[in-house]
């Protein structure tokens, strides 16, 4: 191996270095605020699984089980038991039709989603209270790159 194929190779090792380190982070980042996340909405007796499902089907006013796992990149199967609880605490309602069951907020479900969807999302925002709008948009752009990359 040449002079000029170990320098590139050796950049090809910082290369993926940096990427890697950049995934940790971004991993950290995640995982710290799905846990905040967490302990905020147990004021209100919720998961971010149950706040995620209140804010797809609050903001669609109605959709199939289906759409919603597709919003919220799980399997049909793995909301069930989500939905199935949520049901059981009076916050939705599901309606068969023909082959879809179409999820609806109850009264009880929109009191709710009134009461926690400003707050959490204020919350939420408040996560990137320091960096400039600027930095921000930035920042969107770069995940938005990651993200068609894939």
């Amino acid at each position: 191996m040449d002079k000029i194929e170990r320098g590139s190779k050796a950049a090809e090792r910082q290369e993926e270095k940096l990427g890697l380190l950049v995934w940790f982070r971004i991993s950290r980042i995640y995982n710290r605020s799905l846990r905040a996340s967490n302990q905020h909405l147990k004021s209100w007796n919720l998961s971010v699984a149950q706040f995620d499902a209140l804010v797809q089907i609050g903001s669609h006013r109605r959709l199939t089980q289906q759409d919603l796992a597709d919003k919220l990149l799980v399997s049909k199967g793995n909301i069930t038991q989500l939905l199935t609880k949520m049901e059981e605490l009076g916050w939705i309602k599901r309606e068969q039709e023909w082959k879809k069951k179409w999820l609806s907020l109850t009264e009880k479900g929109w009191a709710l989603y009134h009461e926690v969807v400003p707050i959490q999302e204020q919350y939420q925002a408040s996560q990137f209270a320091g960096l400039s709008r600027e930095e921000k948009h930035q920042l969107l752009g770069l995940l938005r790159k990651i993200q068609k990359s894939q």
